[in-house]
């Protein structure tokens, strides 16, 4: 972080708007990259995310295909900031839906900064994606993503440390996993291929391909995305507690909070609370958790 960097006189910095446009395709070929059908080729609850089952007009859109939404607007700026990109840690993502996504469409993003924060080994940014629909107007969703920059904090040099926000805390908080047994468990295995399938949705990280790269970061192979293993535990959910209905999704917290190499397998414990999955995804072969979050859902099935 620049010693430039004056905290009385911070004010969020504007950014412009940006497009986004996405066909039935790409929708179909993200639900691949988070695992759809990869276990049953004709399975009953995913099927509609990659074919026009049944006669439907369009395929589903799964909805964690909404995090695609900010990538390539996202840039971690703020004035006086400084620092090396290869220490960025994506650590949380929170997304709200607000209508029914469309198959296909032309966007109009708007992002803006969502908090700062100076956590003295590192500074942690928030960036919000606004995403509304390019012929209605409508807004379908808002993206908030927040990344680790190792190495950038210590910036504000005051006491306490300098923290601006501008959304509610409980908005997309971390959540306590219960101690009782899970209401569902879910296991799922990850193609030894799957990241280099997720990077062609459009996050082309070399970390998550490039064997060179992967050590550099002091990774034994290229790992996870992220937001892939996200999209493996939303889906989960949706075919366990959602019983396939994947428009009861409201909203979605995650919590990265370890790597995942692909190939590795995925089992996700699910706790309701009300309206709220409380969920955390581990993996099996090293007994660790990776993942943690809720997601809000628009009622719950009442064979539940």
């Amino acid at each position: 972080m620049s010693s430039d960097f004056d905290p009385d006189r911070f004010t969020p910095p504007k950014y412009p708007e940006t497009p986004y446009t996405y066909s039935e395709r790409d929708v179909a070929l993200y639900a691949l990259g988070v695992g759809a059908c990869a276990r049953d080729a004709v399975d009953a609850d995913e099927l509609k995310y990659v074919y026009h089952e049944n006669g439907q007009k369009s395929i589903h859109v799964l909805p964690t295909f909404t995090a695609l939404f900010s990538l390539g607007s996202l840039k971690f700026e703020a004035p006086g900031l400084e620092y090396d990109p290869r220490l960025l840690l994506h650590g949380q993502q929170y997304i709200e839906i607000y209508k029914p996504l469309p198959t296909s469409a032309s966007l109009n993003n708007t992002v803006s900064l969502a908090g700062l924060h100076d956590k003295g080994k590192a500074a942690v940014v928030e960036m919000e994606t606004k995403s509304y629909d390019k012929d209605s107007g409508a807004l379908l969703c808002m993206n908030r993503t927040t990344v680790f920059l190792r190495g950038a904090g210590g910036f504000s040099k005051s006491s306490p440390p300098f923290s601006y926000s501008n959304y509610p805390k409980d908005k997309g908080s971390s959540v306590k996993i219960p101690k009782g047994q899970p209401f569902a468990v879910f296991e799922d295995c990850t193609l030894p291929s799957q990241a280099l399938l997720y990077r062609l949705s459009g996050d082309y990280n070399p970390l998550h391909s490039d064997p060179m790269i992967a050590k550099i970061a002091g990774f034994t192979l290229p790992i996870l995305h992220g937001l892939c293993t996200l999209g493996f535990a939303v889906r989960a959910i949706i075919k366990c507690i959602c019983r396939g209905d994947s428009n009861r999704v409201k909203c979605i917290s995650g919590r990265f909070l370890l790597h995942v190499y692909p190939g590795e397998t995925l089992v996700t414990e699910m706790w309701l609370e009300g309206s709220r999955v409380i969920y955390q995804t581990k993996v099996k072969e090293r007994s660790r958790a990776v993942l943690s979050g809720y997601v809000d859902l628009h009622g719950l099935s009442s064979s539940l």
